[in-house]
């Protein structure tokens, strides 16, 4: 399976997202999943990808050419696809995509998150997207959204598309699904 990584491309963040991560990335690796991602050799981008890596998984990097002549390509990326910018970026990691999973993250991963969620709540592809809810990170957006469920501004089968894992056990259960 292809599986999309959104995550934050910081690393002055908890120890614990830097282990939840690389448990996840060996899990794909080990398991003959292939890893899309945002090509970077920061935070948790390049955590994933040296999991998958080092569990001889194969990495798919759709890097930003401004990303590039930055010189922030990851090391760990296989298969590398360069796109002209974020948009770009996000339409061809969801195309190469069967399911996303989204790690902790900033305003760049909330604005891929939302993005999926938005195409597919109109018709544009069937992906889901797990908020990997490493210690209650996405509790305020999951309290967000029950809220906007709650008003009625989402529309019917909006909780087929988005889950919310706790646990790598609970990711492989969903995506086996």
């Amino acid at each position: 399976m292809n599986i999309c990584i959104f995550c934050s491309a910081n690393s002055n963040i908890p120890t614990e997202y830097f282990e939840r991560t690389s448990e996840l990335g060996t899990w794909m690796g080990v398991n003959g999943h292939t890893l899309v991602f945002g090509g970077c050799n920061l935070g948790l981008m390049e955590c994933v990808a040296k999991a998958v890596h080092d569990a001889k998984g194969m990495t798919v990097g759709v890097v930003p050419t401004i990303v590039e002549k930055g010189g922030k390509v990851s090391d760990y990326v296989d298969v590398k696809i360069l796109c002209d910018n974020l948009s770009d970026r996000k339409d061809l990691m969801i195309e190469r995509s069967d399911v996303i999973i989204a790690l902790p993250g900033g305003v760049g991963t909330l604005d891929e998150i939302f993005t999926v969620l938005a195409a597919a709540s109109i018709g544009y592809h069937n992906k889901r997207v797990i908020l990997y809810n490493i210690g209650g990170f996405w509790d305020s957006l999951i309290a967000m959204l029950d809220d906007l469920k709650t008003r009625g501004v989402l529309r019917a089968g909006f909780d087929d598309t988005v889950k919310v894992a706790h646990t790598l056990d609970e990711i492989a259960a969903l995506i086996a699904q």
